[in-house]
């Protein structure tokens, strides 16, 4: 029997207990020396205190008091939250804190974990380990070092195809099992969980999203790696091997602040390294302890997380004693770079960290040999002055490193010389995603090392980010091609113009020189206004739905000042901005300088698009442009999805260096190439997750056609570059086969019956889990290529049997958390369709009056049984679904159930039926309490009688039909408005009631009198 404990759980044990080197010793979860409620295996979390500590170990009375502080610990997640109590505890695994313990009352550091020497610690690794808090769990793997669990893991079934680690994941963010929320304390001591089915594998941080899980290979896989179980297995050797739990423990656990939202309160979160940054991090330490050579190039894809890895090298190149208080030296080429940097180490709380603000300051910094981490612009190195007679440069000292971001232009000229004269020993990296291998400017001859092969250190390529889902992959779309400039057609008009207008060679030269242009072409008014009414309605219609926001890209900053005002004109002034290098010297002067006439030009455009001329304009872009602060607000408005700034419109600010995930398309009317291109379209692959909304990919409109030589323009190798950019015409090529293929798997349906029929038919096609699962996974394709493609016209013949699709979709999905992740994949759009389009909710006919007539299920034979069960589960379920109400996710939990053991042949169709009448009965209870939706319908004024004709075997005595048609009567005869609740109207139903049954010689039969007055009193 292949299930998940048989095949994933102990596969992952095995190859864990086989280790090489220090391994991991077995108990299971039921022999563990511990209660249920214990959430420190006490007598191994006693014994390493004892053995790590000396003091302790002369009297191991201390231990009970640390383990008794550590229980302390456990309870303050209620109080702080999970991530800052798993901080504070975080400090004690570091041996940060000290007791009272030693000679005379003196203060010793207590270690809880020996990290220089991994033997010295007790490893163990358990299963179903029960535990108990606010609710009973079973973890399916624990990994305890010293009685401490500082892994979990959650394993599913290999067979169903369309559960993956994202359901293991599930059981620990939300659901039922919600374990971060449900045993809290269990996590406090935490350093990561996994998940796996026994295909693929992840892990995660405690409170993490989705897309912050990551796989877990090596740098040097560069292909595609195969689901299966011995990928899993080498993953988890990979990362959950005792030498690399205590490395990520020691110098990769990190906790850092991140804003939300402009208008909500900074978060605490815990961040752990994905495999490249891991890797890179620990070569770059080991390289410069080795002293040679004294360089190397990381060349890791945009988005992979260059700024964190940098952020990890430098934390351990500081605690590393062997180093003697090395000073480190991060320098990057721009100023929003520069910002960024100084945001992602300043939420970390990185201890001696110093932002160099001047080029003053940084030569003294220099000079007067500062410690710790510097961050600094490459620019501020223009005032050093190279001395050819000072070998020493400003320090000469050996232990000094400088991490390079975004190592290309700036560091191949003067400025690079300048630094390298300045610092004569230092060791250089650099870090990239785009190098350049030109005669000029060489990225790998400047920071490659000949040691290295590929003159590459480390490397981390797009197709490995896109596989890891470290970042999305970036889709093109060419638009308006009679927009494009057509050099043919501008020639020809040219010489015709010469031509009528009769200009001798020198008039045509100039005359050239100045129309020839191509700032003047893509400036022209016409097209502007074109490109911008295409822009507007491309936003409204693809990007807005999908709740995320979009960049500009223009010629320059001319343009960018005139596609403000189109822009603002159609979407609101308060839905865009510009971000650009502006002139800072004031406005008023109007000479014949440059900003003087750029000046004018923006308030001639203004006047003929009839706007008010508002000075302001100018000193705000100014100031944006100048002011840290305002620019950083700026980007935070642009970040937060609550806030109405939509649109950035830019022409070479924020191009590079970037990081706003919730930017999803860029429409680019800029001639870009080389490593600035591929930069650019860097700022839309970052993965961007809300509670409603997963963004699928990046998405590049391009105006002028760059896309179409992508490799010319980019110059590297055809493999690499291959797929970076997939174009919108691939999908539309891809999507009638899917659809087929979706359809498929219902052969014979007839798709024009709308009702209960149709979806039984349907589902019909479908009658097992694994099927269901087969389906959902088509259908999720499908899915993600119409929201890509949608709204295009192109759509159109395939919106019919889409949305039918939809249905079927909507109709057999889980309502409870069993697969729940893999079937709501679906873009927004999709998702809304199912809303809007989703007829089960207004399928009503049945469900009444089978709650109501429980005794005649037993007249009913096997496939009416069978009719009657699908008709209410459907209805069910479209009543379930959607409601986030706890009530009706349990209630759909229990129908999930309920169809799973009718199809394993737990049990028979009657029992399935009754099932459902119960869960039916309870839906229409929870719906009254909540309001939810009616529970009678006008045409339902005789249901008992209907249920009994559609019903009834041939061979059913004429006295029932008689009785079940007078009951009848009685409620179209006697009821009226509230007579539930009057004095009079109980008696005289009752009166009545009692009459007719005695007609038929049945007034004795109190226990048929009292269901006839339950149905009665419940619909009438």
């Amino acid at each position: 029997m292949f299930n998940e404990q048989t095949v994933t759980e102990n596969g992952i044990i095995d190859r864990l207990k086989g280790l090489n080197g220090v391994k991991w010793n077995y108990c299971h979860g039921e022999s563990l020396p511990k209660q249920t409620h214990d959430i420190f295996v006490d007598t191994w979390l006693k014994d390493g205190l004892c053995s790590l500590n000396p003091d302790i170990g002369k009297n191991p009375d201390y231990a009970d008091e640390v383990i008794y502080k550590l229980r302390g610990l456990m309870l303050e997640a209620k109080h702080t939250g999970l991530v800052k109590a798993n901080e504070n505890f975080h400090e004690w695994l570091m041996a940060e804190k000290s007791l009272p313990f030693g000679e005379n009352g003196d203060h010793i550091t207590i270690k809880l974990i020996d990290f220089d020497t991994p033997e010295n610690n007790h490893f163990v690794v358990s299963q179903q380990v029960h535990f108990i808090a606010a609710t009973e769990v079973f973890f399916d793997i624990v990994l305890y070092v010293n009685g401490i669990p500082l892994v979990v893991g959650e394993v599913k079934s290999a067979t169903r195809p369309s559960v993956t680690w994202q359901d293991g994941a599930a059981d620990f963010m939300g659901g039922q099992k919600h374990y971060w929320k449900n045993v809290e304390p269990f996590f406090v001591p935490n350093l990561l969980c996994f998940a796996s089915e026994g295909r693929t594998f992840a892990y995660g941080a405690i409170n993490a999203r989705v897309k912050d899980w990551g796989p877990w290979h090596k740098t040097d896989q560069r292909d595609e790696i195969p689901a299966s179980l011995a990928t899993v297995l080498d993953s988890c050797e990979g990362l959950l091997n005792p030498e690399t739990l205590l490395q990520m423990l020691e110098s990769f656990a990190l906790f850092s602040t991140v804003k939300t939202g402009k208008d909500t309160p900074p978060k605490r979160i815990k961040i752990l390294p994905r495999y490249p940054q891991f890797e890179a991090a620990k070569q770059i330490v080991e390289r410069v302890k080795k002293g040679y050579p004294k360089k190397g190039l990381i060349w890791h894809f945009q988005g992979s997380g260059k700024s964190l890895l940098m952020l990890y090298a430098a934390r351990m190149l500081r605690a590393d004693n062997k180093l003697k208080n090395p000073t480190v030296l991060i320098v990057v080429d721009r100023r929003d770079l520069d910002s960024q940097i100084n945001e992602t180490f300043g939420g970390a709380d990185v201890k001696n960290l110093i932002k160099v603000q001047s080029c003053r300051k940084l030569g003294e910094h220099i000079e007067q040999d500062s410690r710790g981490i510097l961050i600094t612009t490459v620019f501020k190195f223009k005032d050093v002055e190279i001395d050819e007679k000072n070998e020493n440069g400003l320090n000469s000292r050996d232990n000094i490193i400088v991490l390079v971001d975004e190592a290309h232009r700036t560091q191949e000229g003067s400025l690079g010389d300048k630094m390298r004269w300045a610092l004569p020993h230092a060791h250089f990296y650099g870090l990239t995603g785009t190098p350049i291998s030109g005669i000029d400017r060489n990225t790998f001859k400047l920071f490659g090392a000949e040691e290295d092969e590929g003159r590459y250190m480390n490397r981390y390529s797009y197709k490995q980010s896109i596989r890891d889902k470290a970042t999305n992959a970036v889709k093109f779309e060419p638009r308006l091609a009679e927009l494009r400039v057509d050099r043919a057609a501008i020639d020809e008009a040219f010489e015709q113009m010469v031509k009528d207008n009769d200009l001798d060679d020198d008039e045509k030269m100039a005359l050239s020189k100045r129309a020839g242009r191509l700032a003047i072409m893509l400036k022209a008014p016409k097209r502007m206004a074109a490109v911008s009414e295409d822009i507007a309605n491309h936003f409204v219609s693809h990007v807005k739905p999908k709740q995320m926001k979009g960049m500009v890209v223009v010629y320059d900053r001319d343009a960018c000042v005139q596609m403000y005002y189109l822009l603002g004109k159609k979407l609101g002034f308060d839905a865009v901005e510009v971000v650009m290098n502006v002139d800072q010297a004031p406005i008023k002067d109007e000479d014949a300088s440059k900003k003087g006439k750029v000046n004018k030009d923006w308030r001639k455009w203004k006047q003929e698009l009839e706007l008010p001329i508002i000075e302001s304009d100018f000193e705000r872009w100014q100031e944006i442009d100048g002011n840290d602060q305002k620019q950083k607000s700026l980007i935070e408005d642009y970040k937060d999805p609550k806030q109405p700034l939509q649109l950035l419109i830019v022409t070479a600010k924020l191009l590079t260096g970037f990081d706003a995930p919730i930017c999803y398309c860029m429409y680019l009317d800029k001639p870009l190439r080389d490593h600035t291109l591929l930069q650019a379209m860097c700022r839309t692959n970052r993965l961007y997750e809300t509670d409603n909304v997963s963004k699928q990919m990046g998405l590049i409109i391009d105006y002028l056609g760059v896309f179409e030589n992508l490799r010319t323009a980019l110059a590297y190798d055809p493999e690499e570059i291959d797929g970076v950019v997939e174009g919108i015409e691939a999908f539309k090529e891809l999507l009638p086969a899917q659809l087929d293929k979706c359809l498929s798997f219902f052969p014979n349906v007839d798709r024009t019956i709308d009702g209960f029929e149709g979806i039984m038919a349907a589902q019909a096609c479908l009658p097992t889990n694994e099927k269901r699962d087969e389906f959902a996974a088509s259908f999720g394709v499908l899915a993600k290529l119409w929201s890509a493609i949608n709204p295009d016209a192109f759509l159109t013949p395939y919106r019919a049997d889409y949305k039918w699709l939809v249905q079927i979709y909507e109709s057999v999905r889980p309502v409870g958390q069993t697969g729940s992740l893999v079937w709501a994949a679906l873009g927004p759009e999709t998702i809304k369709m199912i809303h809007e389009h989703t007829d089960i909710n207004r399928i009503r006919d049945d469900i009444d009056e089978l709650v109501m007539d429980e005794h005649a299920i037993f007249t009913l034979t096997e496939k009416e049984q069978e009719k009657r069960a699908s008709q209410l589960e459907i209805d069910l379920m479209g009543r379930l679904r959607g409601s986030g109400n706890p009530k009706f996710i349990a209630l759909g939990e229990r129908l999930e159930k309920l169809r799973q053991d009718y199809e394993a042949g737990v049990i028979k169709a009657i029992d399935w039926l009754k099932g459902l009448l119960d869960t039916a009965k309870d839906t229409v209870q929870a719906e009254r309490e909540t309001g939810d939706s009616p529970v009678t319908q006008e045409d339902n004024k005789q249901a008992l009688t209907k249920l009994f004709l559609e019903t009834r075997p041939e061979s059913t005595p004429k006295l029932i039909g008689d009785v079940v048609e007078q009951i009848d009567k009685i409620v179209k005869a006697k009821r009226f408005k509230g007579w539930q609740s009057s004095n009079s109207g109980p008696r005289e139903i009752q009166k009545a009631l009692l009459l007719t049954l005695a007609q038929f010689g049945l007034g004795k039969d109190k226990e048929l009198f009292a269901k006839a007055y339950g149905y009665i009193e419940e619909h009438y």
